[in-house]
């Protein structure tokens, strides 16, 4: 179903590789993450008041907080593909992982502030009222979250977003979350135990983690974290391809917002080659790399003398 929407909405989608198809992706998966959390929203929060159950309202609004994320992610994916200016030469590509921490933000708060109401609830237990009806309801919130997981991951890896896989993880801990909610409810019928409000403490913390990791991996690339061994071996096969090249060191690569990597390497090349010819070759290993990775690095030649080999 996600392949025919995709078709129908985006444009050249086979090319991921162009930022605005990746843009589209983006806005197409917030759209749809939008509608479905909002449906799940106020269908779960209906349930919840009408239940009195703290853990289907707590679970509501996670699904709240999801909605804003996709909200969040669309301005972030749309700002960071604004042209590059004299403040900002690299562009600004990195409003995505601010938004995204923002976002973790705001969803660790709602955690916290639902852990509290589902403390209360613990401590000053109410009657859960069971109704099949609505538990049907549930199953069926639990089924587009599954759906949600699909899309998300499927174009999580079809563009290579870290922000979509994330999406999805947490669609998947939504999966979870209201599957014990509904577990908790029917147990709830033969124990007399507030089992509901542990429920709400769960799923409150499933929400806090949710965010914490959120939080964690934004931060780590926005303090620039180092680039990974695949990453890393790609460029370096790349450079050590080429039959003059005879060692590399020094090896930097720069995230500046998805599909934004600048990089600079030191290459060594043979001193008796003339000047004009290593420019040669290292301005083709150049063109090669931000082709085939979409890396912008500058290589810097270090001349060293005549290599025996043993």
């Amino acid at each position: 179903m996600i392949k025919l929407i995709i078709k129908k909405f985006v444009k050249n989608y086979n090319d991921v590789e162009n930022k605005y198809v990746r843009e589209s992706y983006g806005i197409l998966s917030g759209i749809l993450g939008i509608l479905c959390n909002l449906f799940l929203f106020g269908l779960k929060l209906t349930i919840g008041l009408i239940m009195n159950s703290i853990a289907i309202i707590s679970d509501a609004f996670n699904n709240l907080s999801d909605m804003g994320t996709s909200i969040v992610t669309i301005l972030g994916v749309k700002m960071s593909n604004s042209l590059p200016d004299e403040e900002h030469p690299f562009g600004h590509g990195r409003i995505e992982y601010i938004s995204s921490l923002i976002v973790s933000f705001i969803i660790m708060l709602v955690g916290f502030e639902l852990l509290k109401s589902s403390v209360d609830k613990i401590r000053n237990p109410e009657e859960v009222i069971f109704n099949p009806i609505l538990m049907l309801i549930l199953l069926m919130s639990i089924l587009v979250k599954i759906w949600m997981f699909s899309y998300n991951t499927y174009i999580g890896k079809t563009i290579n977003s870290s922000i979509n896989k994330a999406t999805a993880a947490d669609s998947l801990n939504d999966v979870i979350a209201t599957s014990a909610v509904i577990l908790s409810t029917v147990i709830q019928r033969y124990v007399n135990a507030p089992v509901d409000g542990f429920v709400g403490v769960l799923v409150s913390l499933i929400i806090i983690y949710t965010g914490f990791n959120i939080s964690k991996d934004t931060v780590n690339i926005l303090l620039g974290q180092s680039p990974s061994e695949e990453t890393v071996e790609k460029v370096c096969s790349f450079i050590q391809k080429n039959e003059y090249i005879i060692g590399i060191h020094d090896l930097r690569i720069h995230d500046y917002g998805p599909g934004r990597s600048i990089g600079s390497v030191h290459v060594e090349l043979l001193d008796s080659l003339e000047l004009v010819h290593a420019h040669s070759i290292v301005d083709k290993i150049e063109k090669d790399i931000i082709s085939q990775t979409g890396i912008d690095i500058v290589i810097h030649v270090d001349p060293v003398g005549k290599v025996s080999k043993i």
